[in-house]
C-alpha cells in the first residue's frame, strides 16, 4: 500500500507540474510593452500596444522630442499624452 501512495503522489505532483506549465510559458512569454494604464483625466484605461506605441511616435515628433518609452515618462508627460490623444482618435490603428 506504501508503493501506491507514492504513485499516487508523483501522479498529482506530474499532472500539477503538466497544467501549470502552459500557464507560466505564457506569463513569462508577455512582453512588458504590453501595459494597461489608467487615464486619471478621462476616467478610462488604455492597453500599451502597438498601434498606441505608434501614436505615441506621432505625438513626439509633433513635439520635435526624442523618442523615450512612455513607463519612463514624467506623470505630467503622461497626462499630456493621453489628453492628446483623446483629441486625436484618428490615429487609432494606424
Amino acid at each position: 500500500m506504501h508503493s501506491g501512495y507514492r504513485r499516487f503522489l508523483f501522479s498529482c505532483l506530474f499532472l500539477t507540474t503538466a497544467l501549470a506549465a502552459p500557464a507560466a510559458v505564457t506569463l513569462a512569454a508577455t512582453p512588458q510593452d504590453h501595459a494597461r494604464y489608467y487615464d486619471r483625466d478621462h476616467k478610462d484605461y488604455h492597453n500599451w500596444d502597438d498601434n498606441e506605441d505608434r501614436s505615441y511616435r506621432i505625438y513626439l515628433g509633433e513635439r520635435h522630442r526624442e523618442y523615450h518609452p512612455f513607463a519612463e515618462a514624467r506623470h505630467r508627460d503622461q497626462r499630456d499624452y493621453w489628453n492628446w490623444r483623446h483629441a486625436h482618435p484618428d490615429h487609432e490603428g494606424r
